[in-house]
């Protein structure tokens, strides 16, 4: 362990170090002796992890608007989601890491699909991802945490070129949880990622077999081969609205609670609308 120390630490940018430290001293009563919190949480590989996805952030260099709107305590942070790969998480999550004040680490929500992979259910799990259950959620709410949630789920991150910015039905799960937490829900907007991996089709037979939602075909794939599954490097736009805050019984009526939703989708919809008009191209 001790040969592998000097790498380990040439790994960890020190401001993740020092923003992580800080979430981690804050909640250490949810922390045991070992480094570990109840939902698999480790500071220190933690840090690995993040500092990987600070690589990624600036890979997209990101313009971060309206981070002032997340609030202190529990919260729901709800982004469009698009992309074909993760990379719009990861920068919601570096955003609210970097950029919050305080700094904010916001527990993404997989889907079920996820901890089925070999390497990567342990490195979510060690970087705070938890699996999208809504028992997981209630908790890590009533416990004062960051939820990152995308309604649309794959629906979303699989969409083909046609579709892009066409918001998918947000469900309602979301909705429910935070009038059964009293959370208030942060809206937030990304503009940007929709043209890193321009899919054109989608292979559902082989995603089938492979036991995964969706299989892109990208716009380049003839011509750069296995490069084309590399994403461009586009610039992101993460807008962050206003929080949202709902009454109302958590187990009320479909209609009702859809009623909600509709306006967190629309709220969403704006920021990515004023997004697209504020940018000046894909690169900037």
């Amino acid at each position: 362990m001790s040969l592998l120390a000097p790498l380990r630490d040439l790994a960890i940018d020190d401001e993740i170090a020092a923003a992580i430290d800080t979430i981690a001293d804050a909640e250490s009563n949810n922390i045991n002796a070992l480094g570990y919190d109840q939902w698999g949480f480790r500071r220190e590989t933690a840090k690995i992890y993040y500092s990987l996805g600070k690589l990624i952030f600036s890979y997209f260099r990101p313009q971060v608007h309206g981070i002032d709107n997340l609030p202190t305590g529990r919260m729901l942070v709800v982004p469009n989601h698009s992309g074909q790969l993760p990379f719009d998480a990861v920068s919601v999550s570096i955003a609210c890491l970097l950029h919050g004040k305080p700094p904010r680490l916001v527990r993404a929500m997989a889907e079920r699909w996820v901890p089925t992979l070999p390497f990567v259910n342990i490195a979510f799990s060690r970087s705070g991802v938890v699996l999208g259950d809504p028992i997981n959620c209630r908790n890590l709410l009533e416990a004062d945490q960051g939820i990152l949630v995308f309604p649309e789920g794959v629906r979303g991150s699989g969409k083909t070129w046609w579709k892009r910015y066409q918001l998918a039905h947000f469900g309602r799960g979301f909705m429910r949880l935070a009038l059964q937490t009293h959370s208030p829900i942060v809206p937030v907007g990304i503009v940007g990622a929709e043209e890193s991996i321009i899919s054109i089709a989608d292979i559902k037979p082989l995603a089938d077999a492979l036991g995964i939602p969706y299989v892109p075909v990208p716009a380049l794939l003839p011509l750069l081969g296995p490069l084309a599954f590399l994403p461009m490097p586009t610039r992101f736009h993460l807008y962050f609205g206003e929080p949202l805050e709902f009454d109302g019984p958590f187990d009320d009526e479909d209609e009702a609670v859809d009623a909600k939703v509709a306006v967190v989708q629309d709220a969403v919809a704006k920021l990515i609308k004023r997004g697209r008009k504020e940018r000046t191209g894909w690169f900037d």
